[in-house]
């Protein structure tokens, strides 16, 4: 009668607990060396668009060849940048930006060691695609066109678009994760992206009052066009903002020096999907593909705005 009774608690529990075990297929993905609900992998791959920009932006910049040099693997097939070069830097920032090029490609590895992730998109980082956005910026053409790749200053200058837009896409993926593995993998992303930022608006305020020839136009007054350009197209209110700022939008109301940019509290600002495709495709709309990204970016969330409705 104890088999009995034991044989039936067995199979009242299994047939309990099968439903949960067949289901949990349906929220985990397993994949490389880890586990993450499905529900977090478009947030967790998503991120690999910029990832690809930066990685190629600072590696052709510093070192003059991409990763289809030195981790061809990475690209999964996708097409090689357009107008990528090496750039006319002095040996300090060259050494910096050689170092945020190492750092992207870590983070590529990092986030396909976890999710499958998806073939770098086509790129556009000539010099004529950040000549629009500066052109843009200012609402008039820059003459002679500004040459990202010229300079130091300029290519500086040119840094300061692309990490930013990433660490506040970052911040606003993070509350919605729910796995830990996700939450540790964008905690760890965010802390040098952030890192990469500091940097480099470290080192453009320190000439914040330089004028950038031949424009004339201070360092800070480019930063300063740039972050409003970057919330106009993103259509969601004050997310950035340059180096030098009213006084009332400064840390704590008291300092018009505004190094690292944060609201009110000092906190990271964050940005949607949606949000940043406006800004890297320079149009404002999810919808409409361009600028850093003339085919539109990769992955689901990002496809799913370029189907036709």
């Amino acid at each position: 009668m104890a088999t009995f009774a034991y044989a039936t608690t067995t199979a009242i529990v299994f047939l309990i607990l099968l439903p949960l075990s067949c289901s949990s297929e349906s929220i985990w993905y397993h994949g490389g060396n880890s586990s993450v609900q499905k529900s977090d992998v478009d947030l967790l791959e998503f991120p690999l668009n910029l990832e690809y920009l930066e990685a190629e932006f600072f590696l052709y910049g510093s070192l003059g060849y991409g990763l289809d040099k030195v981790y061809p693997s990475l690209a999964q097939g996708g097409p090689s940048p357009i107008g990528a070069k090496k750039a006319h830097l002095d040996h300090f920032t060259r050494d910096v930006i050689e170092q945020f090029g190492w750092q992207e490609v870590g983070h590529l590895r990092a986030i396909k060691k976890t999710v499958k992730g998806f073939p770098r998109p086509l790129l556009n980082i000539s010099a004529a695609s950040f000549a629009h956005v500066f052109d843009s910026a200012f609402g008039s053409p820059l003459n002679p066109p500004f040459d990202p790749y010229a300079n130091s200053i300029n290519y500086l200058l040119a840094s300061y678009i692309i990490p930013y837009v990433g660490l506040t896409g970052y911040v606003g993926a993070s509350p919605k994760l729910q796995g830990a593995t996700s939450k540790r993998l964008v905690a760890g992303l965010l802390g040098v992206e952030s890192g990469q930022d500091a940097v480099i608006r470290a080192l453009l305020y320190e000439r914040a009052e330089l004028k950038v020839e031949p424009y004339g136009i201070t360092v800070a007054e480019f930063t300063n066009r740039i972050s409003e350009l970057r919330n106009k197209l993103g259509h969601a209110g004050l997310k950035d903002e340059g180096l030098v700022v009213p006084k009332q939008l400064g840390a704590e109301g008291k300092v018009s020096g505004n190094i690292l940019a944060g609201d009110e509290y000092s906190l990271a600002y964050g940005r949607t999907p949606e949000e940043i495709l406006r800004i890297v495709y320079g149009s404002g709309n999810e919808r409409v593909p361009g600028g850093f990204y003339p085919k539109g970016a990769n992955g689901r969330i990002a496809k799913s705005y370029l189907k036709k409705e």
